[in-house]
């Protein structure tokens, strides 16, 4: 799997171009090699007026055409970090699962929103206002093993990620746009925490950087194995990770502490109805 990392621009075609760009790359790379290609939360539009952001959501079939046409083109699959999908007078944080073909193969919205306070330039993000949340888990089968999908601020629920390894996923992948104080203090413990309490690889592509309306994100993008190792992590350039995770080894980990079977707790999700 490839994990790419960069300063996600407010403008849609700016980062449509980037992976564009960076396919061809690793194809020549790779040639047939089957990849999954992941990429951040908030890929597409980033740090843009709330106003544009909006109008982007309830016209955002178009670019996810592009990107479906773009795991086509160049043989992938493609974790599409999130997409806005408008829904009424808001939209749904869309995380898209494309494969080789450019099928839309799962799509998780995303449970958790960012209602917070934190020490940076923003201060206050409150992402309720303009987002709706989800309500569904999702536990897909892929050529790469079963993937279970979450987005960001979700890593800080552990019962979700309880509730995919009961599912049988393998991977869980974390696209992120973390806060940079956030990120300094939480985002490998919780990442490495979820790792090792559900014995899955974590797979976490992180925009990085200085934004178009000033907004910093942390980068750090990293997989990390399901004994809780760092197998491999970027710093805060522009950059992308190519990884092969070991299967034998999650089976592995599992059969000498099989922490699902000895488990003595069942996770509830709440949601309104």
């Amino acid at each position: 799997m490839a994990v790419l990392q960069w300063t996600v621009s407010s403008v849609p075609e700016k980062n449509l171009d980037y992976l564009h760009q960076e396919l061809i790359k690793l194809r020549k790379q790779y040639k047939t090699k089957q990849l999954l290609v992941c990429l951040p939360e908030g890929f597409a539009c980033f740090d843009a007026t709330p106003s544009d952001l909006m109008a982007f959501a309830h016209a955002s079939e178009p670019f996810i055409a592009s990107v479906r046409a773009l795991a086509k083109e160049y043989n992938v699959w493609i974790n599409a970090g999130t997409i806005p999908i408008g829904e009424a007078d808001k939209y749904h944080a869309a995380s898209l699962l494309i494969n080789s073909n450019g099928e839309v193969v799962a799509r998780y919205n995303k449970i958790h929103l960012f209602d917070v306070d934190v020490d940076d330039s923003k201060q206050n993000y409150r992402e309720s206002n303009s987002t709706i949340a989800g309500k569904d888990l999702v536990v897909v089968d892929t050529p790469f093993g079963k993937i279970g999908m979450t987005v960001c601020y979700d890593m800080r629920f552990p019962g979700l990620f309880g509730a995919l390894s009961a599912q049988g996923a393998d991977i869980i992948l974390v696209p992120s746009a973390f806060t940079v104080p956030t990120g300094k203090a939480h985002w490998l413990p919780l990442l490495q925490a979820r790792a090792i309490e559900n014995q899955v690889f974590i797979v976490a592509a992180a925009t990085t950087g200085t934004h178009d309306r000033g907004r910093e994100t942390y980068g750090h993008s990293v997989v990390i194995s399901p004994w809780g190792e760092i197998e491999a992590m970027l710093a805060t350039q522009p950059d992308n990770i190519v990884y092969l995770p070991n299967m034998d080894k999650l089976t592995e980990v599992r059969q000498r502490m099989p922490l699902l079977s000895h488990n003595q707790f069942n996770y509830e999700f709440k949601h309104e109805q």
